[in-house]
């Protein structure tokens, strides 16, 4: 297909926070293959501040989920429709995205053959789990589906955000050190390494310079309860401080990033952030590893039969023993930190 006769395209991606930032490489190689084309995207409205500044975006579409669900998709559907674009890709795999993408109006409209709607699409791409291809693979092949010629060699693969300068300035002020990062929760507790866990790493590395505890509003008693647990007075609760953006920018300064899999290990994809990804009920293979230049995934030696045991995990282990958090060593994450390739 000519992209160059475009002039209105939307991106959906109303999935967590991870999902958008995955996203970021097909609007990054869209705007650079079709420059000329307004580019619009439709987010979660709790998730649209991890785009703030992004030079690419011509309009952000914010899909209130929390209240009046579904009267906020039919108005955000109407507010679609008026906007005549030519081309919809969907990056969401759930129906109430496929309804918005069915129904858009445009001229061509591409997403996974995984979704409900998916037969009112024009173009199907195959979505699978576990797969070899990373998340960002399969985004990028809804591009693909527009211009099947197009090499991978050609194609950016990285994420990327746009903190701005009052996110590095803020930041600033905590970088007068060297320092770590540790994002120790999840949505998911199954995701999550053991709070007790995070304890003993960090009395094991014994470093002495900042150890920052990353995590938003919500996360603030549970990074603090780690906090005191520890009693190293080098750690600082930093939950709910700092903007995504502005956290983005301490991770790319950090000696290294402890992460699980959840949205900070892609924001250090984003940022190019030395990374430690801890995965606990979910796999590598599902395709969300890190992708900055130095990252290690951390998982079990050996397998366990019950694992994973769901793409995003649950409120409790379901055979009670957590085995999967349980039976990572301290000394694979001692080993990821000598690894550095950086004075510690």
């Amino acid at each position: 297909m000519n992209l160059s006769n475009l002039s209105r395209i939307l991106l959906i991606q109303t999935a967590y926070i991870g999902d958008v930032i995955l996203m970021t490489p097909l609007l990054e190689n869209l705007k650079r293959l079709a420059p000329q084309a307004d580019i619009d995207i439709l987010v979660n409205r709790n998730n649209a501040s991890v785009l703030s500044n992004h030079p690419k975006i011509n309009e952000l579409l914010l899909w209130n989920k929390k209240e009046r669900k579904n009267q906020n998709l039919i108005r955000l559907l109407q507010k679609v429709r008026k906007k005549k674009y030519q081309i919809v890709i969907n990056c969401h795999r759930f129906a109430s995205s496929g309804i918005i993408t069915a129904l858009s109006g445009a001229q061509q409209k591409i997403g996974f053959d995984t979704n409900p709607m998916a037969r009112w699409y024009d173009q199907r791409v195959p979505h699978a789990l576990p797969s070899d291809l990373h998340e960002v693979d399969r985004n990028l092949a809804l591009l693909k589906a527009l211009m099947p010629e197009l090499e991978d060699d050609n194609l950016e693969r990285r994420p990327k955000l746009y903190p701005s300068e009052t996110d590095y300035q803020i930041v600033l002020d905590y970088q007068t050190e060297p320092y770590l990062c540790i994002a120790p929760t999840s949505v998911w507790f199954t995701k999550q390494f053991p709070a007790e866990r995070w304890v003993e790493l960090l009395r094991a590395l014994k470093f002495e310079g900042k150890i920052y505890l990353l995590g938003g509003p919500d996360d603030r008693n549970a990074c603090e309860g780690i906090k005191q647990e520890s009693q190293l007075e080098n750690v600082i609760n930093m939950s709910g401080q700092l903007s995504l953006l502005q956290s983005a920018v301490l991770m790319k300064g950090a000696i290294l990033n402890y992460v699980n899999d959840s949205a900070p290990l892609h924001l250090a994809s984003a940022m190019n952030a030395p990374v430690c990804a801890v995965f606990c009920s979910t796999i590598p293979d599902f395709g969300f590893t890190p992708l900055s230049d130095f990252s290690e995934v951390v998982d079990i030696n050996g397998r366990l039969t019950c694992r994973p045991c769901g793409i995003h995990g649950h409120r409790a282990c379901p055979e009670k023993h957590f085995r999967c958090a349980y039976d990572i060593t301290l000394n694979q994450l001692i080993k990821v930190f000598e690894k550095v390739p950086c004075p510690q």
